[in-house]
């Protein structure tokens, strides 16, 4: 490189650098009536997000603002459409070395804040779209918050879903505008509100149409102004005056909401008690003491191994949201879809193709009560958001116009996507090959729901191939993330970038997969279900199963998940499995008795668990027991038709540790196998389709906390006491050997 070139390569950076100083976030714009417009507008960023380096840039326009007394009032607002502050950027987290330098980070925002707060004139938050985390936080510094009515527009702190709580001023405002019950609802479980509900809640002053947004947030100012900034008091309800205005009552508020915490979270997140701490310290003590124990607690999350993972599980997301199926290969537009099969998983794949991909979806059946079924699947669903303020009704049918239905394939000449969710029958999947064919156009894609059928075996007799790929789902589908994508060997390129990029218009985590027997999620679920089934029949009893699943991290257990599923689901794919990759596949025989006494799980009423209403005498009888109201009862004749003592004697550590490893062991090959195309798809996908426990950070990373020799040791051992199954797989062998790991060991 020449002397001259250096030289002008050092001028381009020296000005880009001087470019960045000068792109201030924060502009005032002063408007004649004496109110100023403080805009953020994050450069170059499609959203806005709070930075430590803005610290100085506020403190300026701050200044700026003191030194001009024309300025009567402030109308904080957003330069970007559809987001006020979408959050504080998480990376500043990552950069901290130690608990020090995150107390420093937090009550630098702290300050920030409070400096608003205490400016001699009104500030108005004018809010349009997401105001999210610190978003909120600053909103909530200001003297008054307006709001639009769009349906973009959602307010709340959801920290806690990154094992965090709300670091700089949020645990003592938020108390301060909803109250304490409200404010612990929404922090505990991360919950954003739309504008009618934070009208409602006290969170926001006004609700006006985008139109006049900036022109009533004006108003505010000047009212608050000439009323000395004072704001309407919140209004109380009777229950919220006798539990929140004395020490008793509060007392209760906490203790139950830390019950609920310790239920939801079998203590393995952190976060949610620190939360209680903070909202008790502030009111029971004081302000001071509360944005300190804040500031202190946030730094503990910050440094802790749960919210690590679970920031780096948001990172992983995101990323992936940003990649194509195929790199280079554009996705196709996707204008109007279709849905074959109006049941459960029909009905739910065209409600998220209407509401979320906003695609028009036509369901076609083979009669007008599966249609029926589609429709009134999606209609409850809105419904309950229409109930909840979530939506208007006229959201609602708008939405519900989005889908139609024929028991002909009347309009699938136009439709760019079809989506089969039949049943689980080969003949039957070809054949809706055949008539997609028949009655799409040359480039429609045909994408099979199965669940376990080989995605080559759907497309053998295709007249196109290349466009038939497996899409699946898993339920409900409105609300599991993950999709599984799988290609088979002669599915074009454009056919899985297209599907990935649709999937992602339906709200979707999509990962792509390799066309072999359980793709990857029922594949790594299998061992640890016939594990359960397994510690069932030597005696270990079906609640004990589940409760010690669930203290390690599950939603639900395994045999409760099974009841969910079906048990008829499992015995369809067991044999596939068996069939296709091995013995330790197979089922125990015994379980056959299930389906011969008919119980196929919760969608029979009849399972591990009881499903029928109990009678007054029976729930007396539990009561006496000590037996909690609303909790699942064990259907104490499995015992009996399986013939098995229930006694038990493993510690729950033992269950969940065997029924886990199992599990690890099977990722560990899938990503051996290219059954998956990495270590990070392989986490997302049993993180959200199997609810592996997310603080763990997924199988794959959590074998990287225990340690590959760790796990080949304790797999070994159990290989010697209890057979062939446990046997530790060579690509976990080979990685203990070499010292290796999943991910670089740095982070």
């Amino acid at each position: 490189m020449s002397e001259t070139t250096k030289k002008d390569d050092s001028q381009e950076k020296a000005v880009a650098s001087t470019n960045a100083v000068v792109q201030s976030a924060f502009t005032l714009n002063r408007q004649d009536n004496g109110i100023a417009h403080l805009v953020i507008d994050v450069v170059d960023e499609n959203v806005n997000t709070l930075k430590a380096e803005f610290a100085e840039q506020i403190n300026a326009v701050l200044a700026d603002i003191k030194a001009d007394k024309t300025i009567t009032g402030i109308v904080l607002c957003s330069g970007k459409q559809d987001s006020f502050v979408a959050g504080a950027d998480i990376n500043m987290l990552d950069a901290c070395q130690s608990r020090e330098e995150v107390v420093a980070l937090s009550r630098q925002g702290q300050r920030i804040f409070s400096q608003l707060e205490q400016l001699a004139i009104p500030i108005v938050a004018a809010i349009d779209g997401t105001c999210l985390g610190g978003g909120l936080e600053l909103a909530m510094a200001c003297h008054a918050r307006v709001c639009t009515d769009n349906p973009k527009t959602a307010l709340g702190l959801p920290e806690v879903q990154l094992g965090l709580l709300p670091g700089s001023g949020g645990t003592q405002r938020l108390p301060k505008l909803v109250g304490l019950q409200k404010s612990l609802d929404m922090m505990l479980t991360g919950k954003q509100l739309r504008a009618k509900q934070a009208l409602k809640a006290g969170l926001v002053d006004d609700v006006v149409p985008s139109s006049v947004l900036l022109a009533v947030a004006e108003q505010k100012a000047i009212t608050l102004g000439q009323r000395g900034k004072k704001s309407a008091h919140r209004k109380q309800g009777v229950v919220d005056k006798l539990l929140e205005n004395n020490s008793v009552g509060r007392n209760i508020v906490y203790q139950q909401a830390q019950k609920t915490v310790q239920a939801k979270t079998q203590g393995n997140y952190p976060a949610p008690a620190k939360i209680i701490d903070c909202v008790r310290t502030g009111i029971e003590f004081s302000a001071e003491n509360g944005y300190q124990i804040e500031a202190e607690h946030f730094a503990d999350l910050v440094m802790s191994d749960e919210s690590a993972q679970l920031r780096q599980l948001f990172f992983a997301t995101t990323a992936m949201k940003k990649e194509q199926g195929v790199a280079d290969v554009m996705p196709e537009k996707i204008a109007k879809a279709g849905v074959l099969g109006g049941g459960l998983m029909g009905g739910g794949i065209a409600f998220v193709t209407a509401t979320k991909a906003k695609v028009p979806v036509r369901v076609k059946d083979i009669n007008h009560k599966g249609i029926s079924q589609a429709l009134k699947y999606s209609f409850q669903v809105l419904n309950k958001k229409v109930k909840r303020r979530f939506i208007l009704n006229s959201e609602m049918q708008k939405q519900l116009a989005m889908i139609t239905g024929s028991v002909e394939y009347t309009g699938f000449k136009a439709l760019d996507i079809v989506v089969e969710a039949v049943f689980e029958d080969l003949t039957l999947k070809q054949n809706m090959v055949a008539e997609v064919e028949e009655h799409g156009h040359d480039k429609t894609i045909f994408a099979s729901n199965t669940s376990s059928l080989p995605i080559g075996k759907i497309a053998a007799k295709a007249k196109r191939p290349e466009n038939v790929i497996g899409l699946h789902y898993f339920s409900p589908v409105d609300k599991m993330p993950l999709v599984e994508i799988i290609p088979h060997e002669k599915t074009s390129d454009q056919t899985i970038s297209t599907t990935v990029a649709f999937a992602k218009k339906q709200g979707k985590t999509p990962i792509v997969v390799q066309d072999k027997a359980g793709f990857y999620v029922n594949r790594i679920l299998a061992p640890y279900m016939n594990e359960a089934a397994i510690l069932l029949l030597a005696g270990e009893p079906v609640d004990k199963i589940d409760k010690a699943l669930v203290k390690f991290g599950f939603p639900v257990g395994p045999m409760q998940l099974l009841d969910e599923v079906g048990i008829d689901v499992g015995a369809k794919i067991g044999p596939i499995l068996q069939a296709d990759l091995g013995e330790r596949f197979a089922a125990p025989a015994a379980f056959d008795k299930l389906l011969n006494d008919g119980r196929l799980g919760k969608k029979a009423n009849k399972g591990f668990y009881l499903y029928q209403k109990q009678s007054l005498v029976k729930t007396i009888q539990n009561t006496a027991k000590g037996i909690k109201s609303g909790s699942k009862q064990v259907d104490e004749s499995i015992y009996r038709l399986l013939s098995i003592k229930p006694q038990g004697s493993l510690s729950a550590t033992e269950i969940s540790k065997r029924c886990t490893y199992m599990m690890l062991n099977e990722a560990a090959r899938c990503v051996d196998e290219g059954i998956v195309r990495n270590a990070r798809d392989g986490d997302i996908g049993a993180i959200f389709g199997i609810g592996f426990p997310p603080f763990l950070g997924g199988p794959l990373r959590y074998i990287d906390k225990v340690g590959a020799k760790s796990v080949v040791a304790q797999l070994s051992q159990w290989a010697e006491q209890h057979g062939e199954r446990y046997a530790p797989c060579q690509a976990l062998v080979t990685m203990a050997e070499n010292d290796e790991s999943y991910y670089p060991k740095n982070g």
